[in-house]
């Protein structure tokens, strides 16, 4: 029996600004280890074949679901743990989780003969017992072979506001199961604080995770009765998918007619009242597995270690007298005295400075940095391409200084601006240097010109990171003033080098 893990990766994260932004969001980040939150999601199965050989499963590697923006960020960092996602599904705009499942159903059941069970699980959560947690995929595997739609409910420590609930049913005994299992009920919407506190108190609710187990045929079956609309688009989007490595895009057109809704909505709340489709019922697993979706950083406090005081540092960061504060500090010293329950996040361009009860209203920063168009709503200082990075080091008018770093083998488009000029300085490494016809190699401290106007490419075709100092002078200097004529990357519209 074939497992197949899909990972939906299209969140935003934006409660966990600054470190979390629209071009690089929270599951790309190491918000609770050394890995990032993607990774540690793709690593969560490891042992699962091993740990229950009764169930002669056969592990595929993971369908990833993502925006199309974020292609290349997905692809480097499942190289940097060297292992190949089975497909990057790139969708061109944002239609919530039940379009993404969709396309993940109809890509597995075209990648094999058989009807895998999918796990579906979103990339930007955080489980501190993993054994615990494959423990429970193995009970839903067991389930899902049989034909039934699994969700897993988080077994509630408090009474959460911030979470939906589902109202667990009837027990059901399956002497096949390790742990516990009931009929779905009902979904319930974010309570007040006196109605989670009752939810809390009666046993019979659990935290939604947004984690689900099934037959990829089962799933396509209960989308096309519950929403065929959302079926037909998908399908209309993949007949045309274009093929790129491990890439797949979707024809744009079709997909932007998909209408937008989630996995419970377009399904299992349907599913729980729908006495037709006996064969298959709507069951959840309780999971007790240190559970967190970090969905703000009042959550991030909880899940990392703290010390005598309840405190939580991170980079270079000093307490006096202070309790229960996160202090996270990327490019200079954070020093908290006498302060309790605050949140204070520093990078290179922002800094937070939050209450821990009032961390969900950091949306109130993101709203007002996108209203005013604001860049440090979108990127970091240092802004991420599939060729490197590149970060600001000093701006004024009519002039900017760039720090750029190319990985080896890797080239920036071919390029024109028509307002500014560019200086490079070699700081490490080998640059191989186009400059209109002209094609020459630069190595540390040699440097060159290139002109408004002239067609110019940077390559690094050396074994070593190559760190480019950027002068670029002109009249506008915008990261949109590019003309491409040649990109391996592929990037079209994308703006930026």
């Amino acid at each position: 029996m074939h497992l197949q893990p899909v990972i939906l990766s299209g969140g935003s994260g934006t409660r966990l600004w600054p470190l979390s932004r629209e071009a690089y969001p929270k599951q790309f980040l190491p918000l609770t280890g050394s890995n990032t939150m993607l990774q540690d999601t793709a690593l969560r199965l490891d042992g699962l074949v091993d740990e229950h050989p009764r169930l002669g499963l056969l592990l595929r590697d993971p369908i990833i679901v993502c925006n199309e923006a974020h292609r290349f960020l997905v692809a480097e960092q499942f190289r940097l743990l060297g292992r190949s996602p089975a497909a990057i599904l790139l969708e061109p705009f944002g239609r919530n989780t039940a379009p993404a499942l969709t396309l993940a159903a109809l890509t597995a059941r075209a990648a094999a003969e058989d009807d895998p069970v999918l796990l579906v699980a979103p990339a930007d959560h955080a489980v501190a017992n993993s054994e615990a947690f494959r423990r429970a995929v193995a009970d839903g595997t067991v389930l899902a072979q049989q034909g039934a739609v699994i969700t897993f409910g988080i077994v509630p420590g408090k009474p959460e506001t911030g979470y939906g609930y589902i109202q667990q049913g009837e027990a059901l005994a399956d002497p096949a199961l390790q742990g516990q299992a009931h009929r779905l009920h009902a979904f319930v919407e974010k309570p007040d604080r006196d109605t989670a506190e009752r939810y809390l108190a009666s046993g019979e609710y659990l935290w939604n995770s947004g984690i689900f187990m099934l037959r990829a045929s089962v799933w396509l079956t209960l989308i096309r009765r519950f929403r065929p609309e959302i079926a037909e688009a998908c399908e209309r989007a993949m007949e045309t998918t274009q093929g790129d490595g491990a890439f797949r895009r979707l024809e744009a057109a079709a997909f932007k007619n998909c209408p937008s809704d989630s996995i419970d909505y377009a399904v299992m709340e349907r599913l729980s009242q729908a006495e037709a489709v006996a064969e298959h019922p709507a069951i959840v697993l309780p999971l007790e597995a240190g559970w967190s979706d970090v969905g703000a950083w009042s959550a991030l406090w909880e899940v990392r270690e703290q010390d005598g005081d309840g405190n939580v540092l991170d980079g270079d960061a000093f307490v006096h007298e202070a309790h229960n504060n996160l202090l996270i500090a990327q490019s200079r010293m954070l020093a908290a005295v006498g302060v309790d329950n605050l949140i204070v996040v520093e990078t290179p361009d922002a800094v937070l400075v939050v209450n821990r009860e009032r961390a969900q209203d950091v949306k109130a920063v993101t709203k007002f940095l996108s209203e005013a168009q604001r860049n440090e709503h979108r990127h970091h200082q240092r802004v991420h391409r599939p060729w490197g990075a590149f970060e600001s080091i000093t701006m004024g008018e009519r002039y900017q200084v760039k720090r750029l770093t190319v990985k080896p083998g890797e080239a920036l488009s071919k390029q024109m601006h028509h307002h500014r000029a560019e200086h490079w300085v070699v700081v490490s490494g080998t640059a191989k240097v186009t400059n209109d016809d002209k094609t020459f190699l630069l190595t540390e401290n040699q440097s060159t010109y290139i002109p408004v106007g002239t067609t110019h490419r940077l390559e690094n075709p050396g074994t070593i990171p190559l760190e480019i100092i950027e002068v670029q002078s002109g009249s506008y200097l915008g990261e949109d003033d590019i003309v491409r004529f040649d990109d391996r990357y592929d990037r079209g519209g994308d703006s930026g080098c």
